[in-house]
């Protein structure tokens, strides 16, 4: 062999060795400098760890809200009004101060405006929805669809959610020859889904007796599966612009298929019959025809259209059951004051010769308590996510600012268990939600829906679906613990959202 081709291909060889190593050096010295950002700037936070940063032993441990709540109380009363925290090498803060919440969420809500949540309406169009979409076109977006979830839309809404709780109890009832131990975390699911169902979709879904399982099926998919898994899926969540780029999705192909299908048969059905339901998809539909006609400023596409019946289904099918079974739970934990909140439904309808209207529902004062105490001890959303668009002053701490493209994290299971705001926020007491208390505590005390103009849309609907259920329910049946109901509830580690693990079961007497 040549001697100087065999020098030279060693000369290579060293080289590429060479620039290996120094590639692999300015790596580990900017993973090192990322690692190192809060400790520059003198900030409160936990020690990062390669490559995960502070998030832990999360998911395989511990909930979500778990390691918010430690970071919250730990660094609560520190002197600075946030912590600091790396989502692998995200710039991350978690907020602790209510009055920086405050201005996060409502007073200097324009430089707080996005959620710098992952989204890709060109790959995915079921991922541009409301609650992931920014900047003008979320502002456009939510302007043409607030007028969709007045209070007035709710009444005439309100007869739909009444035929379907009607249809629950009933199913209820024909389960019950003798007091019986129940999965209730099924049951109240098929009731919100057929809501959602009949609402958004226009479908007669007829879940809750075992019909159309798909539909069931497909949102329980929708928020539990992920198209990846691993560190693919922290990439989305941790770098949704560069995740965009590079055409990343986060709808599994089934459901994606499933919902556009569901949409446009229904479209077609509604404007080839006329028929009209006064219902959330009469009011898309009448936005998709004004988009035909080429009014885009108050039309939606038929891909921004689908993408908000999905969101409405997703959100709302996952968080109103959670809060209807943890309600449960709690009542039948606490004999007293379920006896109570139904003495109070009975004398409101009796009052009203037993028909139901969205101002007898409002007269109900303990039923709103109890709701509000669910929503408190059990916040489906344990955090809110905002980002921040412009380095922001903090008032009040002249040595600390939020850097831009920051993103904030609202710990609001934290929030809602701190004993200074709900002393033994463990226990049960929808007391808490007088008038008087209400007033008495910081106005970003409580914030299970958020706050400000990025506050949840479907708000009163939510709130309405699982009121009626809890009446229908609670008017003709007592809850208690059965032999299997865990004696404390355990949630689900690899989900965002707090949710149980497994369901769980209750004894239910017919009365």
């Amino acid at each position: 062999m040549n001697p100087k081709l065999t020098q030279s291909a060693k000369g290579l060889t060293m080289l590429i060795i060479a620039l290996i190593a120094i590639i692999f050096g300015l790596v580990y010295y900017a993973a090192r400098h990322r690692l190192n950002y809060w400790s520059r700037r003198g900030i409160p936070h936990d020690e990062p760890k390669f490559p995960k940063g502070n998030i832990g032993d999360w998911p395989s441990k511990r909930q979500f809200s778990e390691v918010f709540k430690d970071y919250y109380l730990k660094y609560k009363n520190s002197g600075s009004p946030f912590a600091g925290f790396l989502f692998f090498f995200s710039k991350t803060v978690v907020l602790t101060d209510l009055e920086l919440i405050k201005r996060v969420l409502i007073k200097d809500f324009n430089n707080f405006e996005d959620r710098g949540v992952f989204s890709n309406e060109a790959d995915d169009p079921l991922s541009a929805t409301l609650f992931s979409i920014e900047g003008q076109k979320w502002r456009n977006l939510r302007h043409k669809l607030s007028p969709t979830f007045t209070s007035g839309k709710m009444k005439h809404m309100l007869p739909i959610v009444l035929k379907v709780a009607e249809e629950m109890s009933k199913i209820f009832n024909e389960k019950l020859s003798s007091p019986k131990e129940l999965e209730i975390t099924d049951l109240v699911g098929r009731y919100t889904a057929d809501v959602i169902g009949t609402c958004a979709f226009g479908l007669k879904c007829n879940s809750q007796r075992g019909a159309n399982a798909d539909f069931v099926d497909m949102g329980k998919r929708a928020v539990t599966e992920r198209r990846y898994y691993g560190l693919l899926d922290f990439f989305i969540f941790g770098f949704p612009e560069l995740s965009r780029r590079l055409h990343l999705k986060i709808t599994t192909e089934e459901v994606h298929d499933f919902y556009l299908r569901i949409v446009r048969e229904t479209i077609d059905y509604r404007l080839k019959t006329k028929e009209k339901r006064n219902d959330f998809m009469d009011m898309l539909i009448e936005m998709y025809q004004k988009n035909l006609m080429g009014n885009t400023e108050e039309g939606l596409s038929f891909e921004e259209l689908a993408a908000q019946a999905f969101i409405f289904f997703v959100a709302g099918f996952e968080t109103s059951s959670t809060t209807m079974g943890f309600a449960l739970y709690e009542l039948a934990l606490h004999q007293d004051i379920q006896d109570k909140l139904r003495a109070e439904i009975r004398q409101v309808l009796g009052k009203h010769n037993n028909e139901f209207s969205y101002e007898n529902i409002k007269e109900m004062k303990l039923l709103e308590q109890v709701v509000m105490e669910t929503l408190r001890m059990y916040p489906i959303a344990t955090e809110h996510l905002r980002r921040t668009n412009a380095r922001y002053e903090v008032p009040g701490y002249p040595q600390h600012y939020l850097p831009a493209g920051a993103q904030l994290i609202i710990p609001v299971y934290s929030i809602h268990h701190d004993p200074e705001y709900y002393p033994e926020p463990e226990q049960f007491r929808p007391e808490r939600f007088t008038d008087q208390a209400i007033q008495e505590r910081p106005s970003c005390a409580f914030i299970p829906f958020g706050q400000g103009p990025r506050i949840c849309i479907g708000m009163r609907f939510g709130r309405i679906k699982v009121a009626v259920g809890l009446i229908a329910l609670l008017r003709h049946f007592r809850f208690s613990f059965a032999a299997e109901t865990p004696q404390r509830m355990q949630f689900e580690n690899h989900s965002f959202l707090l949710h149980t693990k497994g369901g769980f079961k209750l004894r239910v007497e017919a009365l």
